[in-house]
C-alpha cells in the first residue's frame, strides 16, 4: 500500500515580498514580476502573478495590451475605473471582484478616478490551459454572494454552483470569517479535490492557521498535494482568496 503523504506548505511572508515604488504606485509581489526578480518565488502552479497595490489618487495604467492570460483584481479600498478594447467600462468599488480573460489580446487602461484616496487592491493572473479564444470581461460583487464563515467559490473550469466559468483548470473561493458577539474562532473546511490537489491561500485581511501554520495580513501560504482538503481556522474577522489548482 502506497504512503500517504502530508500536504506540504511553504509560507510567503508579506515583509518579505518584492517591492518597487514609482511614486503614484507602491506594489509588492508575491512572485517575480517587472523589475523584480527572484528564481524562488516565480509562480505556484497556474498562478503567475499576485501584486498588491497602491495606486495613489489620479495615478493609474495607461492603455497597455495583455494576452493569453487569466487576469482577476480585488478591491481592498478605494475605486478602480476600467476601460478596454471590448468596449467594457466600469468604476469598481471595495470588495468587488473583476475578471478579464486577455484571450487572443486585449488593451485596457486601470486609473484611480479619485483626487484625494488612495486605491487598495490584489491584481492576480493564472495561466489559461489553452491560448488564445475570445477576450471576456465580468464582474463579481461580492456583497452579494459572500456568505461569513463559509467558502463562496467564485470561478472555476466549470462554471458550477453559480460560478464564473474560467480557462483553467482551477477554482478561486473567497473566505469571510465573523465571530460575532461570540468572539469564539471559526473554521471553514477546504473540500476534497483529487483533480486540483494543490492550493494558495492570500489573506487579505485578518488572523488564520492552516495545515500548523499561521498567516495574518497580506501573507500567502503554497499548499502542495492535499487532494483530502483542509480545515482555516481565523481567530479574529478575516478575508481570504483561497485557489485550487491541479
Amino acid at each position: 500500500m502506497k504512503a500517504i503523504s502530508a500536504p506540504k506548505t511553504t509560507k510567503r511572508v508579506a515583509e518579505e515580498r518584492g517591492r518597487a515604488d514609482h511614486g503614484w504606485l507602491q506594489a509588492r509581489f508575491t512572485f517575480s514580476f517587472s523589475g523584480y526578480f527572484d528564481p524562488d518565488h516565480m509562480g505556484f502552479k497556474s498562478l503567475r502573478v499576485m501584486n498588491n497595490d497602491t495606486i495613489q489618487p489620479g495615478g493609474g495604467f495607461p492603455t497597455h495590451p495583455h494576452s493569453d492570460m487569466e487576469i482577476f483584481t480585488y478591491i481592498i479600498e478605494g475605486q478602480l475605473e476600467h476601460r478596454d478594447s471590448i468596449g467594457s467600462g466600469a468604476v469598481l468599488a471595495p470588495g468587488n471582484l473583476q475578471y478579464m480573460s486577455a484571450g487572443s489580446g486585449i488593451e485596457h487602461s486601470e486609473f484611480n478616478p479619485s483626487q484625494t484616496d488612495q486605491t487598495h487592491l490584489y491584481q492576480i493572473w493564472l495561466h489559461p490551459s489553452e491560448p488564445g479564444g475570445e477576450p471576456r470581461y465580468m464582474e463579481k460583487p461580492l456583497a452579494d454572494i459572500a456568505r461569513p464563515n463559509e467558502l463562496t467559490l467564485l470561478y472555476s473550469g466549470d462554471g458550477r454552483e453559480g460560478s464564473t466559468e474560467i480557462r483553467q483548470d482551477a477554482e478561486i473561493y473567497f473566505g469571510q470569517t465573523e465571530s460575532g458577539d461570540t468572539g469564539a474562532d471559526q473554521t471553514v473546511t477546504v473540500p476534497a479535490s483529487t483533480s486540483m490537489p494543490h492550493a494558495w491561500i492570500q489573506i487579505i485581511s485578518g488572523d488564520v492557521s492552516v495545515l500548523g501554520e499561521s498567516l495574518s495580513t497580506a501573507d500567502g501560504l503554497a499548499i502542495e498535494d492535499a487532494p483530502d482538503g483542509f480545515e482555516i481556522t481565523a481567530s479574529t474577522d478575516s478575508k481570504f482568496l483561497l485557489f485550487r489548482l491541479s
